[in-house]
């Protein structure tokens, strides 16, 4: 592994939050702030009192000047002049952020934001984790003389989220997809109320243990969505629903064969647009003494070589989220599966 790979790895992930004013991302925020997701969060936000942290939303709040310890281990922080320096000062606390959320300015061009940490003093230490757009759907054709900024920021996203559709009637959703179809190539959109996405969409973390990402159990699952029979399959999972088993579906895979890093960097780009985010960790043929990380949120694709597999059994475990309907098992079993070492390699 390089050094380069190594300091890949221990970089702390941060999604960038972006959107108009009165989009949603603040509520957005808050599901991040009291979830269960048992993340040590840092949230970085431009104005603190924007944000609706009451006891009645969390409990066991501390404040230590410009930063609020929240009950689940979360922290918030204001940023005042310099994002760089509230990042550093983040990254000294005694307790390191497993992952960094800032929220930008409903005004703010993105792009900045962006290569602020992709400049070489941070790529060590922060790792680009996504860029997500909050987009209001009554409301994003209003203000036409904002439309070139809530373009930009449409455009530097991985992944839209358009909030508030239970204020509008399917005919505006689809005039909204049509407006982004004539701008966009292959955007990914998630569809909500209420800022109301699964946490496995919004976060993700490479130093996870795989056990974590098998799914729910057999009992849980839907009688079509069973272990497939098909002994090349790796006993994969075809995909179960969970809370949000209304608006969202998830596929997993397993197989002990190698994968190709080439082979599935390739297949992650080639993902289709109704897949928000997939996971995983990989047993690579290039790697075979090291686990490979696979991240993708939306168009964003991180592949890094992680720490030794140790004790542990070499094998590759994937999981995909996506549209509800709009995760099809077969297509991305044989898309992975053309990922195996001998397969690609034959």
């Amino acid at each position: 592994m390089t050094a380069t790979d190594q300091r890949r790895t221990q970089a702390i992930p941060l999604t960038v939050l972006t959107g108009f004013l009165g989009a949603g991302k603040t509520t957005l925020l808050n599901r991040i702030l009291t979830g269960d997701h048992g993340l040590r969060v840092a949230v970085l936000v431009n104005d603190f009192g924007s944000i609706n942290i009451d006891a009645e939303l969390v409990v066991g709040i501390e404040s230590e000047g410009d930063v609020i310890n929240l009950a689940n281990g979360c922290v918030c922080c204001n940023i005042r002049d310099d994002l760089v320096a509230a990042v550093t000062r983040m990254l000294t606390r005694p307790e390191q952020p497993d992952y960094i959320l800032l929220e930008a300015s409903g005004v703010a061009d993105p792009s900045g934001i962006a290569l602020t940490f992709m400049d070489e003093g941070m790529r060590d230490r922060i790792r680009l984790d996504s860029i997500m757009c909050v987009v209001d759907a009554e409301q994003i054709f209003a203000a036409p003389g904002m439309m070139e900024l809530k373009l930009r920021q449409v455009a530097f996203a991985d992944l839209l989220i358009l909030n508030k559709i239970d204020l509008v009637a399917p005919e505006e959703i689809d005039r909204i997809e049509a407006w982004l179809d004539d701008r966009f190539h292959r955007y990914r959109l998630v569809q909500t109320s209420h800022g109301n996405v699964p946490l496995e969409i919004l976060l993700s973390v490479g130093r996870f243990d795989p056990a974590q990402i098998d799914g729910t159990p057999r009992h849980h699952q839907p009688d079509h969505l069973t272990d497939c029979d098909d002994p090349e399959c790796g006993n994969h999972v075809h995909g179960y629903r969970n809370d949000h088993a209304d608006a969202f579906d998830t596929w997993s895979y397993e197989t002990d064969q190698p994968l190709s890093m080439d082979a599935l960097r390739e297949t992650a780009r080639k993902l289709p647009a109704s897949i928000y985010r997939c996971k995983g960790v990989v047993h690579a043929a290039e790697e075979p003494g090291r686990r490979v990380i696979l991240q993708v949120v939306g168009k964003r694709v991180d592949i890094a070589v992680g720490d030794e597999w140790g004790g542990r059994e070499p094998r590759t475990r994937i999981i995909a989220i996506g549209a509800r309907n709009g995760v099809d098992g077969a297509a991305l079993h044989e898309l992975f599966g053309g990922c195996r070492y001998a397969t690609h390699h034959v």
